[in-house]
């Protein structure tokens, strides 16, 4: 049975995001769009590659990272 009830906090297009957890932890992306599972999300890395990761991993980068 699919899951079609967002988690983690709301993102809206545009957003600057990081991944905070995964195998691709770190890595900074601009938010798309939510999928069709709501679970997942469309972003396009920095690199130009869109890519999809469970939103459960995305955070807003300004609260992720902090610049000295």
């Amino acid at each position: 049975m699919t899951n079609n009830r967002p988690v983690g906090a709301a993102f809206h297009e545009g957003d600057e995001v990081v991944l905070a957890e995964g195998s691709y932890q770190g890595t900074l992306g601009v938010f798309i769009r939510l999928k069709g599972n709501v679970n997942w999300a469309d972003i396009t890395e920095r690199n130009g590659s869109i890519r999809s990761h469970p939103v459960a991993w995305l955070a807003h980068s300004t609260a992720a990272i902090q610049r000295n």
